[in-house]
């Protein structure tokens, strides 16, 4: 029998963002985009390793990193969650955290459609600022009352995406300030 009826039926409980969880979070996105980055430079040399591939393998490898990135950070929330869970002897899964859960992936397919979509377009400097303002939306569309505090990390990816439609060059930098954020919030907010 759950310890505490509002903490079993408080999805916001479950799938948090804080701690130990977006420290994580965050490294994965500033790992991520430290290794595109990489890559990257890596083909426009010519003597080096990504030098020798064609441009459909780099694109390969990139979206598998972001992929990657995507799902690590997705089983990061649900272990999070988990973890809460059998500290207050409660099930992850009531019908809440199932409609977050589906609201969350929804989003997700969503902007990964419209990042695909620019993508196929040959627009490929607007895929990292539409992430980033996507990204914000998230944050701030899966938030709760709670924890306002998350609208600081809404806030700068938002911040960073509109930068990053002025200065395209900008993308990996911004991702990697919005990766060091979420492990300053983690260390902070916990």
């Amino acid at each position: 029998m759950p310890k505490n009826t509002y903490l079993h039926d408080n999805h916001e409980v479950n799938f948090i963002l804080k701690g130990f969880t977006s420290i994580l979070i965050g490294f994965y996105l500033f790992c991520g985009a430290y290794l595109i980055k990489i890559i990257l430079d890596g083909f426009l040399i010519d003597n080096h390793l990504t030098g020798m591939f064609s441009a459909e393998i780099i694109e390969f490898i990139v979206l598998g990193i972001l992929f990657l990135v995507f799902v690590f950070s997705s089983l990061a929330l649900v272990f999070a969650g988990r973890r809460v869970a059998k500290k207050h002897q409660f099930k992850l899964w009531n019908a809440k955290t199932k409609k977050t859960a589906f609201r969350y992936l929804f989003l997700i397919v969503f902007f990964a459609i419209l990042l695909i979509l620019l993508m196929n377009a040959g627009l490929i400097d607007f895929i990292t600022p539409t992430f980033l303002v996507a990204y914000g939306l998230i944050l701030y569309l899966l938030k709760d009352n709670y924890r306002k505090k998350q609208f600081f990390l809404s806030g700068l990816a938002f911040a960073l995406g509109v930068l990053c439609y002025f200065i395209p060059g900008y993308w990996s930098s911004a991702i990697s300030i919005l990766g060091i954020a979420h492990m300053a919030y983690g260390i902070v907010v916990n």
